[in-house]
């Protein structure tokens, strides 16, 4: 997938989801992946945090491949979380860092020129560099305490409209940490269009209808 068809994929995306291996292990990564991309997901990012580059070189390894493939074949570009030397090593569309990870320009030396990097910011401030050094998209949150992210706050629904504003109308801003689907409505309401949703859709006892039904919600 070129890097302008990457952008167009992650434009168009309203629901980002993610397999996070804390939540699923390793015989059930096709079944859950195809779950997600049936229900309607449109984008999958690989996070294996408590893994090091070795560790998730060998899941790939193992893995890519047909998660490649899968993906490829509902048109969903393929996001590696953390590890850019492993996304570019197994082909994947693009590689999403933290704040602690690295400014553009050093995940941009050791990846290919075709793939989408996304950074995940935490506040107003982080939303607006991140689109000044040119990121392709962002994660915007917690807004709710996650048990995917130990310990640290929620910061709250109040900035959400604040950088959709400033950041949203130039690149895609997904919401992120604690959403569910009982408090979906309200961070729509607060302003936010597009949502990243882990562990309710992965606990889910339907995958794809508990995807759909996100999507549903965030159409109307």
């Amino acid at each position: 997938m070129s890097r302008n068809v990457g952008i167009d994929k992650i434009n168009r995306a309203m629901l980002y989801g993610i397999l996070d291996m804390g939540y699923v292990i390793k015989s059930e990564i096709m079944c859950v992946v195809r779950g997600l991309l049936e229900g309607g997901v449109g984008v999958i990012q690989l996070r294996a945090k408590g893994y090091d580059a070795e560790g998730v070189t060998s899941l790939l390894h193992e893995y890519a491949p047909n998660l490649l493939a899968l993906c490829q074949s509902f048109e969903v570009p393929l996001i590696i979380n953390d590890f850019p030397e492993v996304a570019h090593a197994i082909g994947a569309d693009g590689v999403h860092i933290g704040q602690d990870d690295g400014s553009l320009v050093d995940v941009r030396s050791v990846i290919s020129d075709s793939m989408i990097v996304g950074r995940s910011t935490h506040s107003p401030e982080q939303a607006r560099a991140a689109l000044a050094e040119g990121f392709d998209y962002i994660g915007f949150g917690p807004l709710f305490p996650t048990p995917t992210k130990k310990g640290r706050p929620g910061i709250g629904l109040e900035s959400i409209a604040e950088v959709e504003n400033d950041v949203g109308n130039e690149i895609p801003v997904f919401c992120i940490g604690g959403i569910k689907r009982d408090n979906l409505e309200l961070v729509l309401a607060s302003g936010a269009r597009r949502v990243v949703i882990v562990s309710a859709l992965l606990q889910a006892e339907s995958i794809p209808d508990a995807a759909s039904d996100v999507i549903r919600c965030l159409s109307t």
